[in-house]
């Protein structure tokens, strides 16, 4: 047993924790302790010693170093070729993620990764054959010395080296978290959370909101699009030198230069921008446990639905209406994986042109979900070329990359003109508006990043500046009362962020309540304004 805790400590402790090496390899440069780096590999060893003499107990050990090499073996394909970090908020991601996306980062360099570094040390973990000692207190004794010896080993470290990895390790949190299997650490406090603790009390917001009558006395019709991994900075309206664009930039759309998500991922962002709590305040089980946005304008009286080609809503359409688009067709538009967000526009059709009341329509888009970028639209709409079409995207070169990423935000704008079309082919009987906002954005390779997810404290802005458009009729303006030249001026000038979201929908909507925080609404310094 002794054996195989030292050889699975060094397996840990050098090769699984490649990437955490070579970053402190990197970044031993600015430490004056020329040893520094070469005691990282040693340090780790003596750490996983310890850890796994813990876990090292008959019947048991064998069966936990299993999941452990396999799931490491996902992480460091996944830390290595991504920079991906697993922390509390990526192991949410993780566990809130759909079969149909985890099929997204399939392809061989996946397999490989899987194969040399998690079946084959299985394979050899299975062959091994542990010989358990005459006597429990001979096996007592020989765990107490290994956990003893690897102890010295860290306090020797510490005795020469303390100083150095203090400071490398307060000037860059972050490499803690990188450290495999720290996922597994994560992993059980999301289900911790999740699972385990007392649910809160339920809280309703906004129970008092009520519609804001129209002087032409038609009923209101928004529709939201909620993007998908989309960046600001790739948007032609937002100053790209590409044509990002092309179908709605004849529209009239009002394009906000400068906004922020609430985090790096779905499963955090869509909740919180949905929810009345800032990205500083957020809190999860808080949010699950009251109102949101849509629960609010419901409540004033709206039929809403939600349509979802993204893995679901997150939680926030759990009070309302709802249809996902089944993404095992093979038609035109769908290839038995995934579909193009124009499969959700006949049910969209089908809702609008159901009765004449006050609606809303959200469309969950898949947008420009990575890594597989060239599923998220047909090959005829594909103006930048050559592009990645696989999604080992690390084996691509950066101008590929953005090329594919780069259609995937043209197809979206063709999604959104279809949507506004239809719009414009109601408007004699609705006043009608539609608002784009992603919930967060990607990167594409700056810096060896790639994809998102990143903690936010150390997220570069491709990951948080994300695009929110609004197309907004004269008619609609007028008939609620905003100044459409005012709100263009405040989308070039404004700081804004995804905690504006909840207010500004009530806004402009059109919903009075005491929910409604006005410093928080885009609208309400437009409002009334001739």
């Amino acid at each position: 047993m002794t054996t195989l805790i030292v050889l699975c400590a060094v397996y840990f402790g050098t090769v699984i924790n490649y990437p955490v090496l070579n970053t402190l390899f990197h970044l031993s440069d600015s430490v004056p302790n020329p040893f520094f780096f070469y005691t990282a590999p040693i340090l780790l060893t003596c750490a996983f010693i310890i850890i796994f003499s813990l876990f090292a107990w008959p019947y048991f050990f064998k069966p936990f170093l299993f999941f452990v090499v396999l799931t490491s073996a996902a992480a460091l394909y996944a830390e290595k070729n991504f920079q991906v970090m697993f922390d509390s908020s990526m192991m949410e991601s993780v566990f809130e993620t759909n079969l149909s996306e985890i099929s997204f980062y399939l392809n061989m360099t996946t397999v490989c990764y899987l194969l040399c570094f998690g079946v084959l040390p299985c394979v050899f973990l299975a062959w091994v054959r542990i010989t358990p000692y005459s006597t429990w207190m001979k096996a007592v004794g020989s765990r107490v010395s290994l956990i003893l010896v690897a102890a010295i080993g860290i306090g020797l470290i510490a005795q020469t080296c303390y100083k150095d990895y203090a400071s490398v390790g307060r000037n860059n949190c972050y490499l803690n978290k990188m450290i495999i299997p720290a996922h597994i650490y994560y992993g059980a406090r999301y289900l911790k959370k999740t699972y385990l603790e007392t649910k809160l009390d339920y809280h309703t917001i906004g129970s008092d909101a009520q519609m804001v009558a129209t002087p032409n006395s038609k009923p209101t019709l928004m529709v939201i699009v909620l993007g998908e991994t989309a960046r600001a900075m790739n948007f032609a309206y937002n100053g790209y030198k590409r044509d990002t664009n092309p179908y709605t930039k004849d529209m009239g759309l009002i394009s906000f230069q400068d906004v922020s998500s609430c985090g790096t991922y779905t499963a955090l962002s869509v909740p919180c921008m949905f929810s009345n709590m800032t990205r500083h305040s957020y809190n999860k089980p808080r949010a699950a446990a009251q109102d949101n946005a849509l629960d609010v304008i419901q409540h004033a009286g709206v039929d809403i639905l939600w349509i979802d080609n993204d893995g679901g809503d997150k939680g926030v359409a759990k009070h309302l209406a709802y249809k996902t688009i089944n993404a095992s067709l093979n038609n035109e538009d769908c290839n038995g994986l995934t579909c193009f967000d124009v499969a959700m526009l006949k049910d969209a059709k089908a809702f609008i042109d159901n009765g004449s009341h006050n609606k809303l329509l959200v469309l969950h888009t898949i947008g420009s979900h990575g890594p597989t970028y060239w599923q998220r639209y047909p090959n005829i709409q594909a103006p930048f070329q050559p592009a990645c079409n696989r999604s080992d995207i690390e084996n691509c070169n950066d101008k590929q990359i953005v090329n594919v990423y780069d259609n995937t935000l043209v197809y979206t704008d063709y999604v959104l003109s279809r949507v506004i079309e239809k719009l414009k082919s109601v408007s004699s009987d609705y006043n009608v508006m539609m608002t784009y906002i992603s919930d967060h954005g990607e990167s594409l390779g700056e810096g060896g990043v790639y994809l998102h997810g990143t903690p936010y404290l150390i997220a570069p802005k491709e990951q948080t500046h994300v695009p929110w458009l609004i197309w907004m009729p004269d008619e609609y303006a007028k008939q609620k009362g905003i100044n459409k030249k005012c709100l263009a001026t405040k989308a070039q000038n404004s700081n804004l962020s995804h905690d504006n979201l909840f207010h500004s929908l009530l806004g402009l909507y059109g919903v009075n309540t005491k929910a409604h925080d006005s410093t928080l609404d885009i609208t309400q310094s437009c409002q009334s304004l001739s």
